[in-house]
């Protein structure tokens, strides 16, 4: 071979090697830490919060589970800001992933935070509106003009004003006051507020005697309600895809394990984060726990996030409008699915956030020992309470504090 060819050779060579070692360090590149949010705290601030797939990750640490053989550190951020606070560390970079309601992701991306949908997190959430045990107040419309506390730019705030527009009342007939959890429940019992809309920890304090549920969402429209998803962040996403991936996946494992355990099991798990048992129980009685908790991206909550878009316009709580579709990535999850052999555990829910078709290929992702779920009676599904919440327009029970 002449000196030319022997030059041609080498750098041929020398331009596979360089190909390879870049793949070789592309394939390797990967984060030292991946950052999860939470927008809220458990009973007392501790880190630790309950009720959707992102929360049971965390409380069963199966994130730190599948990165630690990375050597990647998971590091979780829970947020008594709620919302509007991990919008904030979104804002300045400081978040990757995390679990984020209906409200602030809507009016995050409206503002330009440049995450994305990746599945859901805990649907049909229910809202409660708690007043003082000795409360006069025995409907919704008795809270005109009175001091209503709620978490505002939360799912919650945007339930508040549609359950207050359910009985013909407006934001401007009443005194909405911008308060987390902690200080609504303490202000409930100093008196210092009229009423609170919140979750199921409301009812712990009912069981305690401080107060009593004046309405609640549950077994009611579920436009009313509040609904959560599992975001990431765009510079994430595409600096890291196969991590992202990983992410996904362990995310959508643990909306599987919600849908095999026994409720109980579950329950007892999320009370980690202070919430009692006996209030879980309570809030999901006749709820199916596999389906509340399902990430698929189907047609009942990309009808609920359409509205919510909208209802947030008219609310006056965002000026621009975007569409569902150019906000979602759901190829992680469909990925996710694929892998475990989940495509067909979970049927598509219709706008009810019911399975629109029978339940019956479930059985064959569950694990051995399982028991079935049947069309008729899911094993996920929670046998009701003896004591129902009142509706709105019964009066309070001797169970709800009087």
């Amino acid at each position: 071979m002449n000196s030319h060819g022997k030059r041609i050779s080498a750098l041929i060579v020398a331009l596979l090697v360089s190909s390879l070692g870049a793949q070789k360090a592309q394939a390797e590149d990967k984060p030292t830490i991946i950052r999860i949010g939470y927008p809220g705290v458990g009973v007392g601030n501790r880190p630790a919060a309950s009720g959707n797939a992102v929360a049971t990750a965390h409380l069963k640490a199966l994130f730190d589970d599948e990165f630690k053989k990375d050597n990647i550190q998971i590091k979780w951020t829970f947020l008594r800001g709620a919302g509007p606070a991990v919008n904030e560390l979104f804002a300045n970079g400081l978040l990757d992933f995390s679990h984020l309601g209906d409200l602030p992701s809507v009016i995050g991306r409206a503002s330009g935070l440049p995450y994305r949908v990746l599945g859901a997190s805990g649907v049909r959430g229910n809202v409660y509106v708690s007043v003082p045990a000795d409360s006069q107040a025995q409907t919704l419309k008795d809270l005109k003009g009175k001091r209503l506390a709620v978490a505002k730019g939360t799912s919650t705030h945007l339930a508040a004003l549609k359950i207050l527009e359910s009985a013909g009342l407006a934001e401007k007939d009443v005194k909405l006051i911008n308060m987390d959890t902690t200080s609504a429940q303490l202000a409930l019992t100093t008196r210092d507020i009229d009423a609170a809309f919140g979750g199921s920890d409301y009812l712990r304090i009912r069981d305690q005697g401080i107060s009593r549920i004046l309405f609640t969402t549950r077994g009611q429209d579920p436009k009313l309600t509040a609904n959560g998803t599992f975001i990431g962040a765009q510079a994430f996403l595409t600096k890291y895809p196969q991590i992202t991936a990983r992410v996904v996946k362990v995310f959508v494992q643990s909306a599987q394990w919600i849908a095999n355990a026994q409720p109980q099991q579950v329950f007892q798990l999320w009370t980690k984060s202070g919430t009692t048992f006996s209030s879980f129980r309570e809030d999901w009685a006749g709820e199916d726990v596999k389906y509340r908790n399902s990430p698929l991206l189907d047609p009942y909550v990309a009808e609920r996030y359409k509205l919510q878009i909208k209802e947030a316009k008219r609310l006056g709580l965002i000026r621009d409008t975007f569409t569902w579709e150019t906000w979602i990535d759901p190829k992680y999850l469909e990925g996710a699915l694929k892998e475990l052999g989940l495509e067909n555990f979970w049927q598509l829910r219709g706008l009810d956030g019911k399975p629109v078709a029978p339940d019956a290929k479930s059985a064959s992702a569950a694990p051995s020992g399982t028991a079935p779920a049947t069309a008729s009676a899911p094993a996920t599904t929670v046998a009701p309470t003896a004591a129902p919440l009142p509706a709105q327009a019964k009066a309070p029970s001797a169970h709800s504090g009087l």
